[in-house]
């Protein structure tokens, strides 16, 4: 039995130490916010925060997470960081929205280490995800609109 912590309720699950997070987290415990896209931590689909960084749950071993802050798009709403959905909304990001969820979670993990990125660093720091319908102007815009609302106290 292994007990994971995600977007601060614990999850106690049977599962192999060895299987990705991303499928813990998806076909395990139904959060399925969080993307299958490549499966070689190369496009970030799947990326979630571990411990406040993102970082692409295809390539992370459940083992690796217990005891660790395991954050998901699931738990941004009710989250300080809710402001960056509602700027990805404001900015008419998503067209078919399927790598929303690991850019909105790239985007976070930004803003929770550098709360006021220059957009060459913002444009580094979302580079390893990738959008197929090309929405990056509109990211980077959203992105831009949302650094004036990093909250003072970061909690996801």
């Amino acid at each position: 039995m292994i007990r994971l912590t995600i977007n601060g309720k614990h999850y106690d699950s049977e599962v192999d130490p060895n299987m990705p997070l991303l499928w813990a987290l998806r076909d395990l415990l139904g959060l399925t916010g969080t993307k299958f896209g490549c499966g070689i931590a190369q496009c970030g689909a799947c990326t979630v925060l571990l411990e406040g960084s993102a970082v692409r749950s295809c390539s992370i071993p459940v083992q690796s997470c217990i005891d660790k802050d395991i954050q998901t798009i699931e738990g941004v709403e009710k989250s300080s960081y809710r402001f960056l959905q509602e700027a990805w909304i404001e900015e008419q990001v998503p067209q078919c929205g399927y790598c929303q969820s690991g850019q909105i979670m790239s985007a976070i993990g930004l803003l929770k280490n550098n709360p006021s990125p220059t957009d060459e660093e913002i444009l580094n720091a979302m580079s390893g995800n990738i959008c197929r319908c090309g929405t990056y102007p509109r990211i980077l815009k959203a992105i831009r609109s949302a650094v004036e609302k990093v909250p003072k106290n970061d909690s996801v």
